[in-house]
């Protein structure tokens, strides 16, 4: 017998009867208060919302698990998850999302849990997000809003902020509506006469339209602000790259333990939190491999599923971090239900910023963290899908030696240990050691200029005649 979940044949793409009639609830995605009298409950109340999916492809698993890290966004941005719906569809519904006549019973399940906003598991057009709110009659946001939202609240750097504002601009733009008939009236018309004040006088535009100028006249001030920031970041970066330390990105999936794993590799005491995006500004540490060579660690902003474009674009600066790296550190939540998922939705946007400067992107070293609170079930099915990775636990230090080895084996070192004596003769050597090197020790001799230091092989290869290596 076949599931009801499933369709027949799926090759002609007809979905179950019972899956397209019905709003699915999805269990366990209530965070809703409970055991509180009516008025501790206004006391603490905060956004109460409902999320709703389309469900179009893969098993009922996946659908579940997208709405299960929708339910967590929703958190992160400070809401109160009442329920949890899918619907399958063959595709989402161009007016509504979920259709006329779910859209209906979206609104009864609002009334019935007092939710004031409805989240959807996607992005909406202008249109869909319009039609939408005129049937639950609640405020209706997607996904991209809400990770946009969360980026808001999470930016403290002057850069990270100028940047999730043009990312938000850039997403409100086509989604401006009126609000009846009263948005539509001219601002201007009233030439000689008073009223508007400067500015708003003379042949005429709409409150809409003045919205639109100004949030793009905005737009184009942030953009400027922040290519001048970019090329501060683009000085300090160069300054590292030409710098013998190595360059290695962390990069992942929000919440998968990257800033815990930079404190535990270089001592950092950077801001960890158990949260979706905590770390926005990429921030970089000096650490040295057992050899002594030193390298650059930069945490990298978490990515997510379909991390919205716009936060990609304005973002841009701070991912290309990850194209400068000499080594990508790619860190998966071992605990997670879906880890190769999140894999995949990562390498996505990596291999998406490193195509745009037409390079190949950085070799990778995976690591799985999180191993404590990991089931065991969990590791094996990892270790046979993920053979290459190294498994760590940044929180209590296990198999950090390991990935410290790894790291050092992946990156070759670009110089040689000399101990060299130079005749005086050869002073232009002495002087390209002390330029390209790094001196240790240096001693003068009835033979010459007795040198101990680390240099590029090149210059080692030319220094061959005059010591030991």
């Amino acid at each position: 017998m076949t599931h009801p979940e499933h369709p027949v044949t799926p090759s002609t793409g007809e979905l179950a009867l019972e899956d397209r009639a019905s709003l699915r609830r999805v269990a366990g995605l209530s965070t809703e208060l409970t055991d509180v009298t009516e008025v501790e409950y206004r006391q603490l109340r905060l956004e109460r919302v409902v999320l709703v999916g389309v469900w179009t492809e893969g098993s009922a698993a996946d659908a579940d698990a997208s709405l299960t890290e929708l339910a967590a966004l929703a958190e992160t941005a400070g809401s109160e998850v009442l329920e949890g719906l899918v619907q399958r569809r063959d595709k989402p519904d161009p007016s509504t999302y979920i259709g006329s006549g779910k859209a209906q019973e979206l609104r009864e399940i609002v009334l019935a849990t007092g939710a004031d906003t409805v989240i959807c598991d996607g992005e909406l057009s202008p249109a869909q997000l319009n039609s939408l709110e005129k049937v639950v009659k609640v405020k209706v946001i997607d996904r991209t809003a809400l990770i946009l939202d969360i980026f808001a609240q999470h930016a403290t750097s002057r850069e990270g902020k100028a940047q999730v504002s043009l990312a938000q601009m850039e997403y409100m733009l086509p989604r401006l509506r009126g609000w009846g008939e009263s948005m539509s009236r001219q601002a201007g018309g009233r030439a000689g006469g008073a009223g508007g004040g400067v500015g708003t006088r003379g042949p005429g535009e709409t409150k809409i339209e003045t919205d639109r100028r100004r949030i793009r006249e905005r737009m184009s001030k942030l953009r400027r602000e922040i290519r001048e920031m970019k090329k501060i970041r683009d000085t300090q970066r160069s300054r590292r790259l030409s710098s013998d330390a190595a360059s290695v990105a962390i990069v992942g999936y929000t919440n998968a333990g990257k800033s815990s794993l930079l404190n535990a590799l270089t001592g950092a005491g950077v801001l960890v939190e158990n949260a979706l995006f905590a770390t926005l500004e990429p921030t970089t540490r000096r650490g040295e491999f057992d050899d002594g060579r030193p390298f650059v660690l930069t945490d990298t902003v978490g990515f997510v599923r379909h991390l919205p474009t716009q936060l990609v674009e304005a973002f841009r600066s701070t991912l290309e971090e990850v194209v400068d790296a000499d080594l990508l550190v790619h860190v998966v939540d071992g605990s997670d239900e879906h880890p190769l998922a999140q894999v995949n939705a990562v390498r996505q946007v990596v291999n998406d910023v490193v195509a745009e400067y037409g390079i190949a992107p950085p070799p990778e070293l995976l690591v799985v963290n999180k191993i404590d609170a990991a089931t065991d079930l969990g590791l094996a099915a990892l270790r046979r899908a993920l053979p290459d990775a190294v498994f760590v636990s940044a929180q209590t230090g296990d198999g950090l030696d390991r990935l410290r080895a790894r790291m050092a084996e992946m990156i070759p070192p670009t110089d040689e240990t000399v101990d060299v004596t130079i005749p005086y003769d050869r002073g232009d050597l002495v002087a390209r050691v002390h330029a390209d090197g790094r001196v240790d020790a240096t001693e003068h001799t009835a033979e010459g200029t007795r040198i101990k230091a680390r240099v590029p092989m090149a210059l080692a290869a030319s220094l061959d005649e005059f010591g030991t290596f």
